[in-house]
């Protein structure tokens, strides 16, 4: 079985309860600690894709940054927006779960169980 990663913060309880979601089922998921390691640029671009989505569908946007860095206007700029989240992690929706080619964003943490 290919490794399990979750991009975690730790004090956020949807976070927490998709880590959980991970353990119940048996996993010892690697845990990314985002806001303390911040994904790159290439490993964002790689999550976004894995996730099938666009980058603004993954950004917080009650976030002070969000509105700082004027991200609404930057809306189509793919480039920006994960460059936004690099430099910015708490920008990034959370928690991520990455396992081989696939990820998902736990959002509801029920989410989760769709990456088994």
């Amino acid at each position: 079985m290919p490794d399990v990663t979750i991009y975690h913060n730790p004090r956020c309880s949807k976070s927490r309860e998709g880590l959980q979601i991970l353990k119940d089922a048996g996993l010892e998921p690697v845990i990314v600690k985002y806001l303390e390691t911040p994904p790159t640029v290439e490993e964002l671009e790689n999550i976004i894709d894995k996730l099938e989505m666009h980058p603004y569908e993954l950004i917080r946007k009650n976030e002070k940054e969000f509105k700082k860095l004027n991200l609404r206007e930057k809306k189509e700029d793919r480039n920006a927006l994960i460059q936004a989240m690099s430099e910015h992690p708490r920008l990034i929706q959370r928690p991520i779960v990455v396992k081989g080619d696939k990820a998902i964003l736990g959002r509801p943490p029920e989410n989760i169980n769709e990456i088994f």
